[in-house]
């Protein structure tokens, strides 16, 4: 799709780095240049004010993408495109059907309103749930992983949604600042809203949750 819009050579694409490797991967593609820009904390997409402080007179296009289900700020960003000119492409999520995020969101809707000490997804417009994503707070990553061991010792699958941005990958090193996408690789952690669950199922995740001392409070 960038070659077919005249991507090449010389030219700078500003992708995220929070997750996605395939996107910097298809710019290198092309000849182009991928330039990473930070992420939004709320929706976990590109920070239209990071895309802004990220263009250059190289810049040729802008890829987002959505994240988890959360649709990133596409007006902004268009909006932004138009103003300098630029190509703005959207990489889609896989679209489920509507009784499978009916049933997501109702998980989704049945943790934010039990989980204690760990923050919440903010639903927002759209948000289908292909991830339910909680923040988890206290010292980053050493927090992150070892409430992420405790959840799984006690039955409950989740995973860690971006191990490593991309520009901290080998071969996309970059010395970039991007305060957000670190700090959320560091904190965020998937708990399962598969439309698959059941109501036991659902109790269970919270429970394991919120028996956990120390950061959380005890399950009521």
């Amino acid at each position: 799709m960038l070659r077919a819009a005249g991507v090449g050579i010389g030219d700078e694409v500003v992708v995220p780095a929070f997750g996605n490797v395939e996107v910097a991967e298809a710019v290198t593609l092309v000849g182009a240049l991928p330039v990473f820009a930070d992420i939004d904390p709320v929706t976990y997409c590109l920070d239209p004010y990071a895309v802004q402080a990220a263009v250059t007179a190289r810049t040729a296009a802008v890829v987002v993408v959505h994240r988890f289900g959360r649709p990133a700020d596409v007006r902004q960003l268009h909006a932004l495109g138009q103003r300098h000119g630029l190509l703005v492409l959207e990489q889609a999520e896989c679209e489920a059907p509507y009784d499978e995020v009916a049933q997501r969101r109702q998980r989704a809707a049945y943790l934010d309103g039990r989980l204690r000490g760990v923050r919440t997804p903010d639903g927002g417009d759209g948000h289908t749930y292909q991830q339910y994503v909680v923040r988890v707070p206290g010292n980053g990553r050493p927090d992150r992983d070892a409430f992420a061991r405790a959840v799984r010792a006690r039955g409950v699958d989740c995973r860690v949604p971006v191990k490593t941005p991309v520009h901290r990958l080998p071969e996309f090193r970059r010395y970039v600042s991007l305060p957000e996408t670190e700090r959320a690789a560091d904190e965020t952690l998937a708990l399962p809203v598969d439309a698959s669950l059941t109501k036991r199922d659902m109790q269970r995740i919270v429970a394991a949750c919120n028996a956990l001392g120390g950061l959380l409070q005890p399950a009521s």
